[in-house]
């Protein structure tokens, strides 16, 4: 039988999200888990509920993204986080325009985000649903985009994205998330480290988060909130640091004449 909609979740340790995430997904036709080496119960809940699993290491979220495309069966592809809900009011919406998407290749939504259950004040606007067969392919190993060909609808509901819930998960995933993102910096030659450099980081988050997203009107979630930001972009420089650091010892260990 023919399939219209598959859908895709990338996850990673995503074991206390996962199972809402996929019964507000109950209108796909086919869900599609890649599981990115998850040490929790994320592939065994994935499977209780019928979604078809596959454990895909690696550090490039555009190569995992594409993984779900080859594997999809559907003439539609929907990308969805574990922390991203899809109301009723975006269900009906996303079910009519499949019915009859014109000419029209892929949608875009407006991601409505929430901190700590608070709204926020900045949205953001992501294509996560395309005709797979105008979809390219994925690019960036960490930030990805996806290549499109073709019209792109604009999704009238909001799509919502319910990150950092509390203090404990935020610093749980920054810890693992963090790692990611130092390795891959690390691995492309990034400059090397210096004190100037992590201030700057610092100060640049806290002014995008707490400054452009308008943080500020959210009270004391936005001082919070972004505070973390700028820890969390230390903590990732930090790390890049250290790598960057062990590697100049043990070049200077190799160097060293035997006595």
């Amino acid at each position: 039988m023919k399939k219209n909609l598959s859908a895709v979740i990338i996850t990673r340790n995503d074991s206390d999200d996962l199972e809402d995430c996929i019964k507000e997904l109950s209108f796909a036709d086919e869900i599609i888990v890649i599981d990115n080496n998850s040490t929790d119960d994320t592939a065994k809940i994935a499977k209780s509920l019928k979604a078809m699993v596959y454990n895909v290491g690696g550090l490039d979220f555009s190569y995992l993204r594409n993984i779900g495309k080859e594997k999809s069966e559907g003439e539609w592809i929907l990308y969805i986080d574990t922390d991203e809900r899809i109301t009723k009011e975006l269900k009906n919406e996303i079910v009519s325009f499949l019915k009859k998407p014109g000419d029209y290749m892929a949608g875009l939504f407006i991601r409505k985000n929430f901190f700590f259950g608070s709204p926020w004040n900045h949205s953001d606007r992501m294509t996560r649903l395309m005709k797979k067969e105008a979809l390219i392919g994925w690019h960036g190993q960490l930030h990805e985009t996806p290549h499109v060909r073709g019209n792109v609808y604009t999704f009238k509901n909001p799509l919502l994205h319910y990150t950092h819930d509390n203090l404990t998960q935020m610093v749980s995933k920054t810890n693992e998330w963090s790692e990611i993102e130092a390795q891959l910096r690390y691995q492309n030659n990034h400059p090397h480290i210096v004190g100037w450099r992590l201030i700057r980081v610092m100060i640049t988050a806290f002014f995008q988060s707490y400054i452009r997203e308008g943080g500020w009107k959210c009270k004391t979630v936005g001082v919070v909130e972004s505070i973390y930001q700028s820890f969390s972009m230390f903590i990732t420089y930090a790390k890049l640091w250290e790598k960057q650091n062990r590697a100049l010892i043990e070049e200077k260990d190799y160097d060293k004449p035997n006595s």
